[in-house]
């Protein structure tokens, strides 16, 4: 799947949006895949970076990462992590989504991301840290997406956890990005410590 992003270019803090093109597949591309396993086909994509290092991008593998989620998602959704806004653009591609609400900690990733957004009447976006906002008295999501994370670590099922627990009475239903993957990395650790 193909989600092109239209945030423009540009700096604010440590972050950076910026585009870059993958050349004509070649030998040096097909070793790269062997290494990280993530594999990038040629073609124009953008990015996210905070001082220089790729948080994310629209590549095929990392929409991939949440597709499952927006195939369920409808109605009402929160989202914790504006990131690009990969996410939330394929969301509202869907019609039967009614509202994003959107949480960012980051007021740069805002300046920057925000803006393309917010022209759509169904996203509300909130400068505030996912584990300390609060939704309004009463509010209940159809589902919640978290994905506050800079890297696929085991280390993240705490935060996992939490966001969780605070959410699973507000809403239907909810899922972390990569909780499966570092639910799995951690019962092979502990096999590997006894």
């Amino acid at each position: 799947m193909d989600i092109a992003i239209d945030v423009p270019d540009g700096v604010s803090g440590d972050w950076e949006v910026n585009s870059f093109e993958v050349p004509k597949e070649d030998l040096s591309q097909l070793i790269s895949m062997l290494k990280s396993s993530r594999y990038v086909p040629a073609g124009k994509y953008k990015r996210l970076l905070r001082r220089g290092r790729c948080i994310m991008s629209n590549t095929p593998d990392e929409i991939n990462d949440f597709m499952r989620f927006v195939r369920v998602a409808s109605g009402s959704i929160l989202v914790n992590g504006l990131g690009l806004g990969v996410l939330l653009k394929a969301l509202l591609n869907k019609p039967d989504v009614t509202e994003v609400t959107v949480i960012e900690k980051s007021e740069d990733v805002v300046k920057l991301v925000a803006p393309t957004y917010l022209k759509d009447s169904r996203v509300t976006i909130i400068h505030a840290d996912a584990f300390e906002y609060n939704p309004p008295k009463g509010k209940r999501y159809d589902a919640v997406w978290h994905d506050i994370w800079d890297g696929i670590c085991t280390d993240n099922l705490e935060g996992m956890k939490k966001l969780h627990r605070k959410y699973g009475r507000k809403a239907r239903f909810q899922a972390s990005w990569a909780r499966d993957l570092c639910e799995y990395h951690l019962k092979r650790e502990k096999k590997r410590f006894w």
